[in-house]
């Protein structure tokens, strides 16, 4: 279970040139439309939403010099743990948000996100709380206005039954499964794959990996 509170967290996050800062939910923040600008290039942006303590996506950072990453997290006490690791990377590619999902479409002008990265994400098991996923066709409607044209989303979990419902919500909100496997690691999806601290624990005890990519239909 992941820690919610850790003395001191909320001043390190806010003090982190590595975090942007932090605006009031339901308001545009000013680097909305300018991640050009904060970066320094034009290079391809590409988030990871719920990071956890960011090994994923520091990891692709390190691979990949000419793209730009945003992990986002929402708690605290993890993303402290994120930036304890870019501390000692110090990877000028990398930037991190403390934010609520929902509200993504505040931090991201439309077109301005190459591609979206969803690991192993909260499965709300609740049928009433089935929108709060983040492969719910309410999310994909948000991701929507904030890709390029043919910007991807790439989600992988070990819940059998969160994939399925991503698999039908991709199709509920009208957007074309590029590649879909149940068993990653055994898949020729596995090619050039990045472990996330769950995966390698899921992983280790015998469990398959889900994964698709998605991209909205282009007419």
């Amino acid at each position: 279970m992941r820690l919610r509170n850790i003395p001191g967290s909320r001043d390190k996050i806010k003090s982190s040139p590595y975090v942007i800062t932090e605006t009031a939910m339901g308001e545009v923040w000013p680097i909305r439309g300018k991640w050009a600008d904060e970066f320094g290039n034009t290079h391809p942006i590409r988030i990871e939403i719920g990071m956890g303590k960011g090994a994923f996506i520091i990891e692709q950072a390190k691979q990949n010099p000419d793209i730009n990453y945003v992990g986002i997290e929402k708690f605290s006490s993890v993303l402290i743990r994120a930036i304890e690791k870019q501390e000692a990377e110090n990877l000028p590619n990398l930037k991190f948000l403390r934010m609520e999902a929902e509200y993504i479409e505040d931090v991201f002008a439309p077109g301005e996100v190459d591609r979206i990265y969803l690991n192993f994400s909260d499965p709300w098991p609740k049928e009433k709380h089935a929108k709060r996923r983040l492969t719910s066709h309410q999310f994909l409607d948000r991701y929507d206005k904030i890709l390029k044209e043919d910007g991807v989303v790439e989600f992988k979990t070990d819940n059998p039954d969160l994939f399925s419902f991503s698999l039908k919500e991709a199709a509920v909100a009208g957007w074309m499964i590029l590649d879909a496997t149940c068993d990653l690691h055994n898949s020729y999806l596995s090619e050039g794959n990045i472990m996330t601290e769950y995966e390698a624990k899921f992983s280790a005890l015998g469990q398959k990996i889900n994964k698709y990519i998605i991209r909205r239909n282009i007419e």
